[in-house]
């Protein structure tokens, strides 16, 4: 199988799977991905309506064009019945939350191939976003991020890591632990999901843009939000602005004219330019198409 499309996403808003009117105005909110959730937000005896609801509200919130992600539950006994009711065409990603290391995301991925396999897809179309939320798993984000051809984000799960460090989810804590992540994803090429402010907290939310501008400039290229007031401050924060693109563009004109001269020393609007400050414009160039 061969590496999955690389994912370019800014912001990916949860919906659960049987909210009808969260799903019904998904479509409206600008999200570049809705999530079908059948884990937190779905009762234990809801997850079997929530699988059987996965096919009319994919089609409802992928109907403006956003990408559609399912996040299933974590217990075996759930997963497996999640992927099956979740792997079809309209659906293009699986979230998999508490992940325990490469072999957990390998043995998921087998059962995905399976399910494409049985229905006529192509293997290979669904792709995976790793979440760690456990303590024994921060060593193996590493392994964990290249663990899989299907894997294109991994992140961190906040509240529930900070529940079993017995800690308070904020930027001190989240800090380490989110570079930690960076550092994995961009090694392994995909995106870093995530951030080092609140999640579940949508009361401030210029405290939330803050954060989220902070989390930018330290790496992180997309976040996960559950609410619709987080989805357009997550877009004009981890989404390159008009401003930047037109500088970069401004930046990489004037390296060519320089190159073209034979210069080996390029200035640009007060400073040097030197090859990764032109790679990181080409990146931001990209991003933005």
């Amino acid at each position: 199988m061969t590496r999955a499309a690389p994912a370019t996403w800014r912001s990916l808003m949860f919906v659960p799977a049987t909210g009808e009117k969260f799903v019904a105005k998904a479509h409206t909110r600008g999200a570049d991905v809705v999530i079908l959730d059948l884990e937190d937000s779905i009762p234990p005896g809801e997850k079997q309506a929530a699988r059987d609801a996965l096919p009319k509200a994919s089609a409802t919130v992928g109907q403006a064009g956003a990408e559609v992600a399912v996040r299933i539950n974590r217990a075996l006994d759930l997963a497996v019945p999640d992927i099956a009711a979740a792997v079809m065409p309209s659906i293009g990603t699986l979230m998999l939350p508490k992940v325990m290391g490469p072999e957990h995301i390998r043995l998921l991925s087998e059962v995905v191939t399976a399910r494409e396999a049985a229905l006529g897809m192509a293997i290979g179309h669904t792709r995976l976003v790793a979440v760690v939320e456990t303590p024994d798993a921060l060593p193996l984000l590493g392994a964990i991020a290249t663990a899989d051809p299907r894997v294109v984000a991994i992140g961190v799960g906040a509240e529930d890591l900070s529940t079993e460090l017995e800690a308070v989810p904020g930027a001190d804590l989240l800090y380490h632990f989110g570079m930690m992540v960076v550092a994995a994803a961009r090694a392994a090429r995909i995106q870093p999901m995530g951030s080092v402010g609140p999640f579940a907290d949508f009361s401030d939310l210029e405290g939330y843009r803050a954060s989220l501008r902070r989390s930018r400039a330290l790496g992180f290229a997309c976040q996960a939000c559950i609410h619709p007031a987080q989805v357009g401050i997550v877009n004009e924060e981890y989404g390159p602005s008009p401003a930047e693109v037109e500088r970069a563009r401004r930046l990489l004109a004037a390296f060519d004219a320089a190159l073209a001269e034979g210069k080996g020393a390029v200035a640009f609007e007060g400073q040097m330019i030197d090859l990764p400050v032109v790679e990181r414009a080409r990146r931001l160039l990209a991003r933005a198409r």
